[in-house]
């Protein structure tokens, strides 16, 4: 089938125009490819300049304080609860481990069983619960995380640990406020006196 001059004449036309408006739309892309990159930058710079601060200053007014005394608490608790445990616990099991060599030795020496001296394994117990604190607390205290700042997720952390204790908080007053009709009255009902 075959297209006469004027058709051919338009379509050629028509086609040109679809290049031309198609390299536009391209430049047109381009520009808003630009814009886009540069409003991510001022994006960016705000946030660093304006947002980060504003939360480490409301961090540092009102989490820190809460933060560091749970921190000091929990080390307290930890270096004076938990490892002396620990270490009695270890300082137990390796008396027992001695105590069981010990008979060992004496059963493939052919002396037969005897009682454990006691007071002997009570000291090698102490003994090791001692060293065993001591190097557990050591390890610990080179364990101590460096401090960094708080990142998107403490913060997150921190909105979502106040709702939560907003929440309880709530359900604790609205389980103990005083509601009249809930109330028992301890007297037994009287006739009014006339």
């Amino acid at each position: 089938m075959s297209l006469s001059r004027k058709r051919k004449k338009e379509l050629h036309k028509l086609q040109t125009q679809a290049n031309k408006l198609w390299e536009t739309q391209q430049v047109l892309v381009g520009e808003a490819a630009d814009v886009a990159r540069e409003a991510g930058r001022q994006l960016g710079h705000l946030n660093r300049e304006r947002v980060v601060p504003a939360v480490q200053e409301g961090y540092h007014r009102y989490a820190e304080p809460y933060v560091s005394r749970s921190v000091k608490a929990s080390k307290r608790v930890l270096n004076d609860a938990v490892i002396p445990a620990a270490g009695a616990v270890v300082g137990s099991a390796l008396s027992v481990w001695d105590a069981a060599n010990d008979t060992r030795s004496r059963l493939s020496s052919g002396h037969g069983f005897a009682l454990p001296d006691a007071s002997a394994y009570q000291k090698k117990a102490a003994k090791y619960g001692k060293k065993t604190t001591k190097q557990l607390s050591a390890k610990l205290a080179r364990l101590e995380p460096k401090k960094k700042g708080m990142g998107a997720g403490g913060v997150i952390a921190l909105i979502l640990g106040g709702l939560a204790a907003a929440g309880v908080l709530y359900a604790a007053w609205q389980t103990l406020r005083a509601d009249d009709e809930l109330w028992v009255a301890d007297d037994p009902l009287r006739a009014p006196d006339a």
